[in-house]
């Protein structure tokens, strides 16, 4: 029987390390670059690249156990690689919920691949059967990391946040502004009185769906794709009451169309892809792009596959340039989805390989800045809450 019981227990110790080094071994396996660091570029770019304000719309990095202010070989984005990067700007979203079987084309509400992740990850036991908490922890995660930053990064709540980082980097361009958003609002939890929640958690973006119908709406990936909820509008009023940015990445077409008919602050997708350069369920028609710029919003272009059909510098650029051709210079982004299970050309300190790509294609020097972080810089600045 003693035997019997030690065999036992080295069961359950070989399982118990099995799945609490899962979290690592997938995001290993799921957020992956086609060529490792170093990523060399051009003299000319290089030299023009440290000179940018660089910003990035969309990184999952705090649904992982990465410490974010420690380099790491895997994955894609630490501080240490931001700032080797020259990012000066770095929206965080959080991740609260995906469905078992996940896919572009169509799912359900009524599974989700996120609970057992946070449990082998060890998040509080709040988190397990609530997502809005699943969203505050991930705030207060980086909320943490900045503490102990020792000022190389910052969370941005208010236009004053930022005004005051921007003087600090001019002076010293090795640190990192952080904005916080929200991968969908599901959180919410169908109540409305949680925007505050989120609101006072510094929450500043905010996704209406992601990858199925929620109580706002239909998701482009969702069963139904339908448009907006009386509940929705009664969210997108408030979220433009408090200063928050909306976000239409993963909303269904009829979503789209209907936050455009009642918005009025200037709207974002955070990132995406166009179907004039990579046609797709989620990526933007020419229509659409042209309506969200009208609000004077903008389109953060990503990294990945299916977003711009390659993993590629060159499809990344070509996507930019469809989109600065239809709606202007002034409103396209950047918009990886870095730590989003995606596979990008490089890492984030590899984005100077961006700047070289973007001077090959004939954008001048005012177009490559503005493109690169100057128009969320802008937007920023105008949009966050005073």
């Amino acid at each position: 029987m003693r035997k019997l019981l030690l065999a036992l227990f080295a069961l359950v110790v070989i399982a118990a390390a099995v799945f609490f080094s899962l979290p690592s071994l997938i995001d290993r396996r799921m957020n992956t670059v086609a060529t490792p660091a170093p990523y060399p570029a051009s003299e000319s770019a290089e030299k023009l690249h440290q000179t940018l304000f660089v910003a990035d719309l969309h990184d999952d990095a705090l649904l992982w156990q990465r410490d974010l202010l420690a380099r790491h070989n895997y994955g894609h984005a630490d501080l240490p690689r931001l700032l080797e990067g020259h990012v000066g700007l770095q929206v965080f979203a959080t991740v609260t919920k995906t469905p078992r079987g996940l896919n572009y084309e169509s799912n359900g509400a009524d599974s989700d691949n996120i609970t057992l992740l946070i449990m082998a990850q060890r998040w509080p036991r709040a988190t397990w059967n609530s997502l809005l908490e699943r969203a505050l922890y991930q705030g207060q995660k980086l909320q943490k990391a900045a503490d102990d930053s020792h000022g190389r990064m910052v969370l941005v709540r208010t236009r004053g946040d930022l005004e005051t980082f921007i003087g600090a980097w001019q002076q010293d361009p090795q640190r990192l502004a952080a904005v916080l958003a929200t991968e969908g609002l599901h959180p919410l939890e169908g109540k409305l009185e949680n925007v505050d929640r989120l609101y006072d958690a510094g929450f500043r973006i905010t996704g209406l769906t992601h990858f199925f119908d929620n109580e706002l709406g239909g998701s482009a990936h969702g069963l139904q794709k339908g448009g907006i909820t009386p509940f929705g509008r009664d969210v997108v009023a408030r979220l433009e009451q408090k200063g928050m940015l909306i976000d239409l990445a993963h909303a269904s077409k009829p979503l789209i169309d209907d936050v455009l008919a009642i918005a009025t602050r200037p709207l974002l997708v955070s990132h995406t892809g166009v179907a004039g350069t990579c046609p797709g369920t989620r990526n933007l028609s020419d229509d659409h792009l042209k309506r969200i710029a009208a609000t004077g919003g903008l389109i953060g272009i990503g990294y990945w596959d299916a977003a711009v059909c390659d993993t590629s510098v060159g499809a990344i650029v070509r996507a930019i340039r469809y989109a600065a051709d239809k709606v202007g210079v002034e409103h396209v982004a950047l918009g990886s989805d870095f730590d989003g299970t995606v596979h990008a050309p490089f890492d984030t300190s590899g984005l100077a390989q961006l700047t070289e790509g973007l001077q090959r294609a004939g954008f001048k020097r005012g177009e490559i800045a503005a493109i690169m972080g100057g128009n969320v810089q802008r937007l920023l600045l105008a949009s966050l809450p005073r």
